[in-house]
């Protein structure tokens, strides 16, 4: 067996050993941690992890890539479970309208916030949204992710919704990032539906899904269940539409108000729940029971500024598996960097470094159901890995506000070196 990349000497090796499923209590801090690791890659997989050095049975020639890894922390390949990566516009404005007090909803009440971006993306060329998307989508490899959910939410049509879909297609075909697309027409009741917002549930139900679908262009299906935008029950009847075409439901729920996300999505066996600021402990509990993954969003809840945050330290005590995003948007958390998350969970979330990790690899993995395929530094799976210029992970955490990558390999290949992007992928 020949490797064509070896990476050798590793300070802290991150493997993330274990069963390819979510990790809960305290499974969340056993991280397969190896001093003096050894990682070997043949093409886009991984064929050996272990301590020290490379057996015989591994064949190495002058045309091996050899990465020495002194002093160095070595991890699955970061995964990013929440997005609205394609979008138009931006929402620079709305920073005076916080500062003078005014709250999220709103900022939306009166036109502003989603329905904004609707407006700028609706306006937005094909290649516009692209060219914007693809920019971040950049500067997110270069913080560590090498696969990340978009959702698309901010059209309110069939059209405009199809064509931020296509644009996540597209990339994810000439990136080397993995793009995972989840529909979102359900993301907030358009002005002109504003008096009649069932009727704008039923041309989800009956025009948008359908046709999404057709085009095979969304895994997931997901909708902003909070007081203000859809109940509940709409909730419940836009998911059950989308898995009848095969879309796997997620929530955006209790964000800012209880109103029974949480609870919702243990009833329809979501993959995941997301923000779950206000979530109640019942709804926790029924989340644990039916192994419904909490996505956590602290970026979100820092830039709203408002004081609450989702209560990681309850779910994990109560076995409910933590994932953690950027909920990279152009509104309530308009940032790529996913290590600014990672030091926001564990100094705000109380998240220990292991916690943080885990959650950023197996268990988002397992929020979009590629656990079999990455999150973990194991044989037989891709070669996604980052390559951090930090002693450990301790140190990744404590020195915040910078990024820590020095290499990425996506699928095998080197993509980011010296903490940029290569100039040909």
């Amino acid at each position: 067996m020949k490797a064509h990349i070896v990476i050798e000497n590793i300070s802290q090796l991150v493997t993330m050993e274990g069963p390819d499923r979510p990790r809960i209590k305290e499974e969340m801090k056993n991280i397969g941690l190896i001093e003096n690791g050894v990682v070997a890659i043949s093409n886009d997989e991984i064929i050996y992890v272990a301590e020290g050095k490379l057996p015989d049975y591994i064949e190495i020639d002058e045309n091996t890539i050899t990465i020495d890894g002194t002093g160095k922390t070595v991890t699955p390949g970061l995964i990013d479970p929440h997005t609205h990566l394609v979008h138009g516009g931006s929402r620079e404005n709305e920073l005076a309208m916080k500062l003078n007090g005014m709250k999220y909803m709103d900022i939306l009440r009166a036109g502003g916030g989603i329905l904004s971006t609707v407006k700028a993306t609706q306006n937005a060329t094909f290649e516009e949204l692209y060219m914007k998307a693809e920019k971040s989508l950049n500067t997110m490899l270069e913080f560590g992710v090498t696969t990340v959910e978009a959702k698309s939410g901010y059209g309110l049509n069939v059209e405009t919704e199809l064509k931020q879909l296509r644009v996540a297609k597209e990339l994810n075909e000439r990136h080397p990032v993995d793009i995972v697309s989840t529909f979102m027409g359900a993301h907030a009741v358009p002005i002109e539906y504003k008096d009649d917002p069932e009727k704008f549930v039923q041309i989800i139900i009956d025009e948008m899904i359908p046709r999404v679908a057709e085009e095979k262009l969304a895994d997931f299906c997901d909708v902003f269940c909070e007081e203000g935008v859809f109940s509940v029950d709409q909730t419940k009847r836009i998911l059950n539409a989308a898995k009848k075409y095969g879309m796997l439901p997620k929530v955006h729920a209790d964000e800012i108000e209880p109103l029974g996300g949480a609870e919702l999505a243990a009833e329809i066996e979501a993959v995941s729940a997301d923000h779950l600021v206000a979530a109640s402990e019942k709804g926790m509990k029924m989340m644990a029971e039916k192994g419904v993954i909490a996505d956590l969003l602290p970026a979100t809840s820092f830039n709203l500024a408002s004081g609450k945050f989702a209560n990681a330290r309850k779910m994990i005590e109560l076995g409910v598996p933590v994932a953690l995003s950027t909920d990279y948007n152009p509104g309530s958390s308009p940032t790529e960097n996913i290590q600014l998350v990672m030091y926001f969970a564990s100094l705000i979330l109380r998240m220990t470094p292991e916690e943080v990790f885990t959650a950023v690899t197996i268990n988002s993995a397992c929020s979009l159901r590629k656990e079999n395929k990455v999150g973990s530094i194991k044989k037989g799976k891709k070669a996604d890995i980052v390559v951090f210029d930090a002693p450990n992970i301790n140190y990744i955490i404590y020195h915040f506000g910078i990024n820590h990558v020095d290499m990425v390999l996506k699928n095998g290949k080197i993509v980011v070196e010296k903490g940029r992007i290569k100039d040909a992928f």
